[in-house]
């Protein structure tokens, strides 16, 4: 749950950023959104999960 909240956020900020520099339209954002949100309820979801924490756990163990 704590890798996915962080992705979540970290991609609301990329979003955001996109939003700002004026890369990324307001439609753009909300096709993502929407995107991620019919993601999350297919069996894709499961998948996606796993790599997320897969990768959290990556960057978990690298140390600087």
């Amino acid at each position: 749950m704590l890798v996915s909240m962080s992705a979540v956020l970290l991609l609301g900020l990329l979003i955001w950023f996109l939003l700002r520099i004026r890369y990324l339209r307001w439609a753009d954002a909300l096709l993502c959104g929407t995107f991620g949100f019919l993601v999350a309820t297919t069996l894709a979801a499961p998948v996606v999960r796993t790599v997320l924490v897969a990768v959290g756990r990556f960057l978990g163990q690298l140390r600087f």
